[in-house]
């Protein structure tokens, strides 16, 4: 089985941004925010756009399984208020749900979090026990940036961040490190702001003790782990300087990297650096790099066909395309386990 542990819903249907523009418009209007409807959205039109897309993208490069989220650049926590993040979130884990109902053995929740820059991240535990109970999710999306763009929360080692991360022990569930829309001119969303919050969140973990007080939580960083395999050198050296033990020891029996690196030498280098058990394919297919490579032929993100090009053994090839999924989202075990 090979397991796409990163997958956007991009593709919900149009009804669902037309009412997140209309949300959006009335922030400063309580009456019209409290009488904003849902909107309709039929079965049939959930079949349209994932068989259209995402379906028929597993079938083609011969993937099964997507962990499935809202559209991580549509989150938007940095919009409205705690209020509003919270509809916001509801409705769109709801429609994930749906999703997974409608195609269980191709799709697998992971929920958006109703965060918000004025809201402590002990508000957002209680819709990601929510998604796991009701809806059976295998996890979350964290944004340690809710304020768009300009880092405004304390690090993801800082205490302020306990109580949520109590909830995802509780609950034995991962959260993918993944910051949503930037409104912060300095930082173009996908090329710039994506990558600088993976390797920054990856720092952050260096320098505090988080895994000390939670051993067993897991964190999934995308997009390859931003900038931290091919610098690192530099993070190995900076844990020495900051008198940190080893990275192995210190943050990596808690940290994944993903392989959404669209290039065959950027996951080679991936693979020959950062240990294999710390590897979880990925490819983030129609997502912040659709096209087709004209180097190639193929499209930059068919990342599959990357990793069948590698040098790792079938075993290894395994543990990357299956295996490590499986133990990092012990919820998702679970679930193959009882399907089989």
């Amino acid at each position: 089985m090979i397991i796409d542990c990163h997958g956007h819903y991009t593709t919900a249907p149009k009804f669902l941004w037309e009412w997140r523009d209309r949300q959006v418009a009335a922030f400063d209007d309580p009456v019209a925010l409290a009488t904003l409807a849902e909107p309709l959205i039929s079965d049939d039109h959930i079949r349209e756009g994932i068989e259209n897309a995402q379906l028929k993208i597993q079938r083609e490069r011969g993937t099964d399984l997507t962990i499935f989220s809202p559209r991580a650049s549509a989150m938007g926590p940095h919009l409205g208020n705690e209020q509003t993040s919270m509809q916001w979130a509801r409705l769109c884990n709801d429609l994930i749900a749906r999703v997974c109902r409608l195609y269980p053995e191709n799709f697998v929740g992971v929920c958006q979090l109703p965060q918000s820059p004025d809201a402590p991240p002990a508000h957002s535990a209680a819709e990601l026990e929510r998604c796991v109970k009701e809806h059976g999710f295998v996890g979350c999306n964290l944004n340690p940036d809710p304020s768009g763009g300009y880092f405004t929360t304390p690090p993801m080692t800082d205490r302020y961040w306990y109580p949520l991360y109590e909830k995802m022990v509780e609950l034995d569930v991962p959260a993918m490190v993944h910051v949503s829309g930037s409104c912060n001119p300095a930082f173009h969303a996908t090329g710039g702001y994506y990558i600088a919050a993976d390797t920054t969140a990856f720092m952050q973990l260096i320098e505090g003790d988080l895994f000390k007080d939670f051993p067993t939580l897991r964190f999934i960083i995308p997009h390859g782990g931003g900038a931290v395999p091919y610098h690192w050198g530099r993070y190995r050296g900076l844990a020495d300087m900051l008198k940190r033990p080893p990275l192995i020891q210190h943050v990596m029996k808690n940290v994944y990297f993903d392989t959404c690196v669209y290039h065959q030498p950027g996951i080679d280098l991936l693979l020959k650096v950062v240990p294999i058990e710390n590897i979880l394919f990925g490819s983030e297919m129609v997502g912040a790099v659709r096209g087709i490579d004209p180097e190639t032929g193929h499209y930059f993100d068919d990342t599959k066909r990357y990793i069948d090009a590698s040098t790792l053994s079938d075993a290894d090839k395994h543990r990357v395309f299956c295996g490590n999924a499986r133990r990092v989202y012990p919820r998702l075990a679970a679930k193959l386990d009882a399907m089989k």
